[in-house]
């Protein structure tokens, strides 16, 4: 290995872990370093701007303008409020049900949404029914992660090994959406094990949630029509968009520039503003470091190193990938994690034909996303939600998130670990 791939993973591993500290902007600390590369030479300008993955960030870009409409309609309020109603004011069940609905917005939508849109509600039925929001904003977290994993759109990580892989959102579908149905039914026991003794409450209280009134939450309902209308179109035109032959990225932008067009807002600055910026710019600072480290040699050479340590055994290098990606990302951000394996992965298909990594993207996007439940600080979901408890006066420490997030960690990388061994590799 020469000096500058020396020095380029040093700095790589140094940026890395500065990210997952968390003490500084991440966004900053990626744009930083990928502008470092350039300077460094390591990878060219050019080069480096091939790198950058222009599906995922029009992609996450549409997808933010569509769910920042929406979400002014007041639906998932609507939604929320509906399920405590339809759970009889019983704590545990609308703890449950809250988890489910959760999962399913996640899915569709980007996580740190979700919980920014459910989370509020959740105290406030909590407190309405006189007990601690904590159980409440853990859970449905946790279920954020968990119904993230389901579908190409569901988790940036995702998106990123789909436009790699070249894989469809029915691939998505079909692959990843069973096992996420298995384990929310188990998650949905463990919510009920884990919290139903802290649970107790007067028929006074529950009657309190009877009283809502679900559709004072409804703000706009001419722009809740057009937004559902446009939301259902996208997804339908997900499914299809290999008939289509179209990429997501360009049905979600023509999904977002129709609902902008249809709210009939003259002036644009105001759907930008519910678009991460931040988020967005890191990726891009992220995918020219990878680039770098592409062009450096540096990812062919861990691919060898790993199909000599398994010696080419895909089972073997399958199961490792899925709870190496767990246990990662349970302490650092996923997403750099996996726009670093996404090339390590291809290069390994090099080596033994692209055909037989399948089972390595399917555990990359288990691992990674469902590894994010292991720690407070495993996911950006954990983080907003814990956040927003503390806003209202509610502390969430590490270690109370961390009790349960790592245990339903392990229960379903173990699950993953059935289901990829018998879907998979049991033929190999």
């Amino acid at each position: 290995m020469g000096y500058q791939s020396i020095i380029g993973v040093i700095l790589f591993v140094i940026i890395f872990i500065l990210i997952s500290t968390e003490k500084f902007n991440k966004t900053i600390l990626s744009l930083l370093g990928g502008a470092l590369f350039m300077v460094l030479h390591f990878v060219s300008q050019e080069l480096a701007f091939l790198s950058i993955d222009w599906n995922v960030i029009f992609l996450l870009i549409s997808m933010m303008v569509i769910v920042g409409i929406t979400k002014k309609t007041g639906l998932f309020q609507y939604v929320a409020i509906k399920a405590a109603k339809i759970s009889r004011g019983k704590p545990v069940n609308i703890m449950i049900l809250l988890s489910l609905i959760t999962a399913l917005f996640s899915a569709f939508l980007d996580n740190v949404t979700t919980v920014m849109i459910i989370t509020p509600v959740a105290i406030l039925i909590a407190v309405e029914l006189g007990i601690s929001p904590i159980p409440f904003v853990i859970s449905c977290a946790i279920a954020s992660n968990l119904g993230g994993t389901a579908t190409l759109i569901g988790d940036p990580p995702n998106i990123m090994i789909g436009s790699a892989a070249n894989l469809d959102f029915n691939s998505f579908l079909f692959n990843l959406t069973p096992i996420i149905i298995i384990i929310m039914i188990v998650y949905s026991l463990l919510i009920y094990l884990f919290f139903r003794k802290k649970m107790r409450i007067s028929n006074e209280r529950k009657a309190r949630i009877m009283d809502f009134d679900e559709s004072k939450s409804i703000e706009n309902k001419p722009l809740l029509i057009k937004s559902l209308t446009v939301l259902s179109l996208v997804i339908a035109g997900f499914l299809i968009h290999g008939f289509l032959n179209l990429e997501p990225a360009t049905i979600a932008l023509f999904g977002a520039g129709l609902l902008m067009l249809l709210t009939g807002e003259k002036e644009v600055d105001e759907f930008f503003h519910d678009v991460e910026w931040g988020t967005i710019f890191f990726f891009i600072g992220l995918f020219i470091l990878v680039g770098g480290l592409v062009e450096l040699g540096i990812i062919k050479k861990v691919a060898s190193f790993v199909l000599n340590l398994t010696n080419g055994n895909m089972k073997s290098t399958s199961l490792l990938v899925l709870w190496i990606s767990g246990v990662f990302s349970a302490f650092i951000d996923n997403i750099p994690y996996v726009a670093t394996m996404i090339p390590l992965i291809k290069d390994i298909g090099v080596h033994v034909g692209p055909d037989k990594i399948q089972p390595l993207w399917w555990s990359l996007a288990l691992g990674a996303c469902l590894g994010g439940n292991g720690t407070l600080i495993g996911a950006s979901a954990n983080v907003v939600s814990a956040g927003l408890a503390k806003k209202n006066g509610y502390k969430i420490s590490f270690w109370e998130f961390t009790k349960y997030g790592s245990i339903i960690t392990i229960i379903t990388l173990a699950i993953s670990t059935i289901y990829i061994y018998f879907r998979y590799l049991i033929r190999i």
